[in-house]
């Protein structure tokens, strides 16, 4: 489902969430990246727990994010009716040196990841 038109209320909390270099950091990493874990968010960002946690909170507050667990992991990811209006707003930000440098940290966390795991999978062959 996709928005077609927001009320006023809704476009103040999208704009206030927009208004916060954390907030604006953490969306790009969602958009980009379909759903991350809060822990992946803290070592990209470079951030405390309080803190990513603080404006995940108000992510999903505004209407903009939302959550699903499994197991002990919690994965947040921007809502489906949000993604256009995101996605607009991103564009203009999009070629950031700060989002890009928070990219490519990530890429580098999940390739070795990627690496470790396939690495445990083969020893268990072996």
């Amino acid at each position: 489902m996709r928005l077609k038109h927001i009320n006023i209320s809704f476009g103040v909390q999208l704009f206030k969430a927009f208004s916060d270099e954390s907030r604006v950091r953490i969306i790009h990493l969602l958009y980009q990246n379909k759903e991350m874990c809060i822990s992946d968010l803290e070592m990209v960002l470079e951030f405390t727990q309080t803190k990513t946690s603080r404006h995940l909170i108000y992510l999903k507050s505004a209407g903009l994010a939302s959550s699903r667990k499994v197991d002990q992991w919690v994965y947040y990811y921007l809502k489906d009716e949000v993604l256009d209006m995101v996605n607009q707003l991103l564009k203009y930000v999009e070629k950031d040196q700060v989002l890009q440098k928070d990219l490519e940290i990530y890429q580098i966390l999940y390739s070795n990841r990627e690496l470790a795991a396939n690495r445990l999978h083969n020893r268990r062959w072996l």
